[in-house]
């Protein structure tokens, strides 16, 4: 079995090379066609009951805004209320025909079935989950004390979503609906002074993935991963000496998430260049590593020590 194991770990990667080397431009000449059949049946969101998490700032936000652009109904949960209120003012501004405003916190299960029964028992159906709720904190890991202090990052970001979700299935379900799911790059490009937020981002991946399979037939999911975009949380990542980071604007991320789910897309990466971070992982990852050990721990590590 041993001598099995190492033959295919030496024959394979080059057989599975020459396959993807003679598959990969029909494989993405299919995609293109795919993605213009679906751009030409985007689903039409107008009048339709779109719930959003995380609704008082940044992604969320402006998520609600272009919902309400495409005249569609919204449910906006997040803890502060007068955010709310503003957002929802302005969303009926935009052609919102109905907006309710549910304070709630994610991390809290009894929380998260109220206002999915809020929205449901107000409108009477559920089309768009759409889970963008989380938080984040900017600390080396040997710095940490308190690991009590980061138990809310995956009460907020993973718990909150799987909460909101398990709470939304069974109507999502009677309206073929769809989940759109806000996870980051930082899932599989690891930044430095962000493990729990890089951990929690990570599990909201594995979890969906696994999820888009169980629903395939009954519910859509959308997992978006944002690289940095404007927003409270940026600004935070800003003052933590990350300023080099191009950050895309809020409105122009949501615009493509919204669009993206509409379309019905599987995946959608915010700005999409941050694609060949990817790749730059899988094949170079340790050229990536010493840049961000160098840009983000080293010199503080020379700083303290001065």
């Amino acid at each position: 079995m041993d001598f099995l194991h190492k033959f295919l770990g030496i024959a394979l990667p080059p057989l599975m090379l020459i396959v993807f080397s003679i598959t990969l431009a029909p494989f993405l000449f299919l995609k293109f066609l795919y993605f213009l059949k679906r751009s030409k049946y985007s689903e039409n969101v107008a009048g339709k009951v779109i719930l959003i998490t995380g609704a008082s700032s940044g992604i969320g936000e402006y998520v609600a805004y272009e919902y309400a652009r495409r005249r569609a109904c919204l449910a906006l949960i997040a803890r502060r209320e007068d955010r709310l209120q503003e957002i929802a003012n302005r969303a009926r501004q935009l052609g919102s025909p109905e907006v309710i405003v549910v304070p709630a916190d994610v991390s809290k299960v009894e929380d998260c079935k109220h206002f999915v029964d809020e929205t449901v028992n107000h409108f009477g159906q559920l089309d768009h989950l759409v889970n963008n709720a989380g938080i984040t904190r900017f600390e080396l890991f040997e710095d940490s004390v308190q690991f009590s202090d980061f138990a809310s990052i995956m009460d907020i970001n993973f718990w909150g979503s799987i909460y909101s979700t398990h709470n939304a299935i069974p109507h999502l379900k009677k309206r073929k609906g769809k989940i759109v799911v806000l996870a980051s790059t930082a899932a599989w490009l690891a930044m430095p002074r962000l493990g729990f937020y890089n951990a929690s981002k990570a599990a909201i991946i594995s979890f969906f993935e696994t999820l888009k399979i169980e629903l395939r037939s009954h519910i859509g999911i959308t997992i978006v991963t944002p690289g940095l975009i404007k927003s409270e949380m940026s600004t935070k990542l800003s003052k933590a000496k990350a300023a080099w980071t191009l950050a895309k604007s809020t409105e122009g991320c949501a615009k493509a998430i919204v669009a993206s789910a509409c379309r019905g897309d599987l995946y959608l990466t915010e700005p999409s260049w941050m694609k060949v971070m990817f790749w730059m992982k899988i094949m170079c990852p340790e050229v990536l590593e010493w840049y961000f050990h160098s840009r983000f721990v080293k010199r503080r590590q020379t700083s303290k020590d001065s």
